[in-house]
């Protein structure tokens, strides 16, 4: 196994990986804060990083079938969400390819 870059982020607000501060993605890449996660509130982005995408999984949510595929944190290997796949539905096309990231699981990062 080779060594692992991660990249850093900057901009007024960094949101990283509560288990070991990681960066994962800036207050400017957020679309929404209006998502649940399966542990509580979560966030809607377009663009996060440092993460390790899991196998894509079909899952029936609130808003429809989806094929996601869970994302964990690159360095500490914590289950931060899921990234959108695939939207079976034409109203949920737009979460295709962004993330959810949980919340509960997250830090502002400086």
């Amino acid at each position: 196994m080779g060594m692992c870059y991660r990249r850093y982020l900057a901009g007024e607000r960094i949101y990283g990986c509560s288990g070991c501060k990681t960066h994962l993605a800036t207050i400017h890449s957020m679309i929404s804060r209006a998502f649940t996660g399966q542990h509580g509130r979560a966030y809607l982005f377009e663009n996060v990083v440092n993460v390790v995408e899991g196998e894509p999984d079909d899952r029936t949510m609130t808003t429809g079938a989806h094929t996601v595929s869970d994302i964990y944190c690159v360095k500490c290997n914590t289950t931060l969400g899921w990234k959108y796949i695939h939207a079976y539905e034409q109203s949920q096309k737009y979460k295709e390819g962004k993330f959810i990231l949980e919340r509960n699981l997250l830090v502002d990062v400086q």
